[in-house]
């Protein structure tokens, strides 16, 4: 009996030491204002009580009883703050202020973790919102799970944090027109980038290769335009659709799925920004509706091959019905996103078809336009009117721009910092989302590893983004987003890979305060993320632990071989002979001269005697490009 007593305790201190293990360090992304480690942890177990002191705060703390109810096997009983036991006992407490505390504003929170008690208190239900996710994260990693730990107690590390964030529109954007994905998938999405305070979701539902949104004044929109050939391959790369060839890919969300989501983001206090892209990138409208072209077609839903110049994509400007339409999608979009912006793209239009319509030259006769710069600038006014009637405010790419802004368009920077910086110095608000930061499609590793696209986006460059250009008046900058283009993403897994941890680095730019932003401090952090997203079942990428090879020139003018990691701290072994290389090889000290006769350059990336990159291996041609 006493040996089975001492065994029990001695699981007991294990299960304790192990729990506070995990939870003593604070890695806590995005990095609130203030942290104060207190010392001694807080346990939450079955005798806990979840409290709430109104209406709102209730909502928080059935959210956070929900959350937490499959990982701990605890259903916690949830009381109002009114009732006179709860000074006695162990509690986490949701309390919405009475009195505004102005350090925090709308969006922060202030939490305090003690041996008997946690509370967060904040002005709004959002505060609350974004103290829980803090809270989550302090809890151990296990709270991710889809399934019961068998934890007798969860620790939480005592610590004082006052957080709050840097800029109010923190986004991520989904392409769900070049690869369709479910309703479900959207919602997961959208769980996963509110752990890290994100606010809008930005939903790309019409494009060149399906329109994903049921419009219910033109239904051929998604009997037709949702659909295309299936295609697998490098995008752009893809055959054109053959006689007779059946739309079997694609999809699309019906009114009813909308409202759906739209709920579903709202009670996570997620905005959804719609994204309607015209007049160019029109190709799944158009094949619906080919009297909204210049020329009337024939059309099909484009599978991945080259089109660009060569086939109509754009609405035709001249033809009336082109706003007549718009007027009436823009109506039923307006309804269903309770949203202030309805985004309407306005990028990448070709305008080679315009030059030669009828219609087009007798609206720019009639209406003096100039130019096709202009004419397109004609088409954005217009389409503005139309949102602003229906009591909504336009976003659009910086290409709208060109030809002369809308009076009160807000601009969205893509290509680069300069749109953002001009639609600034003329008053009109931004949000910046240059590609080379902020694109999540773009390789994020060496291309000889990762999965085919274009061009590059480290998480390094992700990180180093700085949304407010020197001389910008911070006023007009609302904020940034990352944004994931799928045509290099074919499905979900993909989607997660693409989207983490460059969305982690984007998170801590956009709520962090800039002093506070450290990249050895975040790479840290993002480990210990990376293990939650293990127990949640996440995909991520683990690219910036691989080696990045390139070849320089030496000040003697011989070539050599520079390899360095974008995580600090690692070892990296190579060799030249063609063999695959380990921690026992010659470790990586400096740029290396190419031996003679030498074929192949591997490389590899070790910390603390384990692998912890992928192997990269280059041939010498391939070398040579990289000078």
């Amino acid at each position: 009996m006493l040996r089975r007593f001492l065994l029990s305790i001695i699981a007991l201190l294990f299960i304790f030491s192990a729990t506070f293990a995990q939870t003593a360090d604070i890695n806590i992304i995005p990095q609130p204002v203030l942290v104060n480690s207190l010392g001694d942890f807080f346990k939450l177990d079955r005798d806990t009580k979840i409290i709430f002191n109104n209406e709102e705060s209730k909502k928080t703390a059935e959210f956070f009883s929900n959350i937490i109810t499959v990982p701990t096997g605890l259903k916690l009983p949830l009381q109002d703050s009114s009732a006179k036991s709860i000074g006695k006992e162990i509690t986490v407490q949701f309390i919405i202020n009475a009195k505004i505390d102005s350090l925090i504003g709308k969006e922060g929170y202030r939490l305090k973790a003690t041996p008997k008690k946690v509370e967060i208190v904040a002005n709004t239900g959002e505060g609350l919102f974004y103290g829980m996710q803090t809270l989550l994260q302090l809890l151990p990693k296990e709270i991710e799970r889809k399934t019961a730990s068998n934890q007798p107690f969860w620790s939480v590390p005592c610590v004082e944090i006052v957080d709050y964030p840097r800029f109010g529109w923190r986004g991520l954007m989904l392409d769900v027109s070049r690869h369709f994905f479910p309703k479900e998938y959207v919602k997961k999405y959208i769980d996963q980038m509110v752990k890290y305070k994100f606010n809008v979701f930005h939903w790309h539902l019409t494009d060149d290769q399906g329109w994903r949104i049921e419009i219910k004044s033109f239904p051929k929109l998604t009997q037709v335009g949702a659909w295309r050939v299936p295609r697998s391959g490098e995008w752009r790369s893809n055959a054109a659709p053959e006689p007779g060839e059946a739309n079997t890919y694609g999809g699309f969300y019906t009114q009813e799925d909308i409202k759906e989501v739209v709920a579903y983001a709202a009670e996570r206090h997620v905005t959804i920004l719609p994204e309607i892209d015209v007049p160019g990138h029109s190709m799944a409208a158009l094949t619906a509706y080919p009297e909204l072209s210049c020329f009337g077609g024939p059309f099909t839903v484009n599978v991945g091959n080259k089109f660009y110049k060569q086939q109509e994509n754009s609405l035709c400007p001249g033809n009336e019905c082109s706003f007549e339409f718009m007027d009436s999608v823009i109506t039923e979009v307006a309804r269903l996103f309770p949203g202030t912006y309805i985004h309407i793209g306005g990028d990448e239009c070709y305008k080679g078809f315009w030059e030669k319509c009828p219609k087009c030259k007798a609206r720019m006769k009639t209406d003096s336009i100039a130019s096709l710069a202009e004419l397109q600038s004609y088409f954005i006014h217009r389409m503005e009117q139309i949102v602003i009637s229906k009591g909504k405010r336009m976003i659009g790419w910086d290409e709208i721009l060109e030809g002369g802004l809308a009076p009160e368009a807000t601009v969205m920077s893509w290509r680069g910092m300069q749109g953002g910086i001009e639609a600034a110095q003329m008053g009109h608000q931004v949000i910046m989302t240059p590609d080379k930061f902020c694109y999540l499609d773009l390789y994020q590793g060496d291309p000889i590893v990762e999965p085919y696209t274009y061009s590059s986006c480290r998480l390094s460059s992700s990180y180093s983004f700085e949304p407010v250009p020197p001389n910008v008046d911070p006023k007009f900058i609302l904020g940034g987003q990352g944004n994931l283009w799928t045509e290099a993403v074919p499905n979900t897994r993909h989607a997660e890979y693409m989207t983490w941890p460059r969305g982690l680095a984007l998170s801590e730019v956009l709520w962090s305060q800039k002093q506070n932003k450290n990249w050895n401090s975040f790479t840290k952090r993002m480990e210990v993320q990376f293990e939650r997203f293990d127990q949640a079942e996440i995909k991520y990428a683990r690219s910036s632990f691989d080696p990045m090879v390139k070849l320089i020139r030496d000040t003697d003018f011989k070539n050599k071989v520079q390899v360095n990691t974008e995580v600090s701290g690692l070892d990296i072994y190579f060799s030249f002979d063609g063999t695959e290389p380990d921690q026992f090889y010659q470790k990586y000290a400096g740029p290396l001269e190419i031996p003679k006769g030498a074929d192949t350059f591997k490389a590899v990336s070790y910390r603390n005697g384990e692998q912890v990159g992928r192997m990269i291996t280059l041939k010498m041609k391939e070398l040579e490009r990289r000078r």
